[in-house]
């Protein structure tokens, strides 16, 4: 993934119904867990996980 893909975001961490489009705007290697990828969803929210919580749209 990189900056600018389009995404959804897990209902995990949205904690709505189901996945939300989104587009990155971070993705850092973080040397504890892997890939961090943030994404800004379509309504402005911003939410950041593991690389595994979001897929490609």
């Amino acid at each position: 993934m990189k900056i600018g893909d389009k995404v959804l975001v897990s209902p995990d961490l949205t904690h709505k119904s189901d996945w939300e489009n989104g587009e990155v705007i971070k993705v850092e290697q973080n040397s504890f867990v892997g890939v961090v990828v943030s994404a800004k969803t379509d309504d402005g929210d911003i939410f950041f996980g593991y690389q595994d919580m979001f897929k490609p749209a």
